[in-house]
């Protein structure tokens, strides 16, 4: 079984600072870039699920629910990662993310 103790720490670090994050920060690109990371992280997860299914695109539930998406997003990664390339591509997608979003 794969370790995804790196993910789930990068991705809870990230969440924990958009949480911290001021309205006005959210509002002007951290919400969106945790919004566009939760659905990346949703379709690499489905895709891994189940490859002939077309993935669904994780709604916009609003800027105080990217924090909340991003950890529901990178979770259920976590549970069908197998692969330790798929797992440092999706802990830097995390870090690069948070780093977009200024956070």
């Amino acid at each position: 079984m794969l370790d995804t103790t790196p993910l789930t720490q990068a991705v809870d670090h990230f969440a924990d600072r958009l949480r911290a994050a001021p309205q006005s920060r959210l509002q002007r690109s951290a919400a969106a870039e945790a919004l566009g990371l939760a659905r990346e992280l949703a379709r690499r997860a489905q895709l891994l699920e189940d490859l002939s299914a077309e993935p669904r695109e994780m709604p916009d539930a609003g800027m105080f629910a990217a924090a909340d998406q991003i950890t529901v997003a990178a979770h259920d990664l976590a549970v069908v990662l197998t692969d330790e390339r798929e797992l440092a591509e999706a802990v830097a997608l995390v870090e690069e993310a948070q780093k977009r979003a200024g956070v």
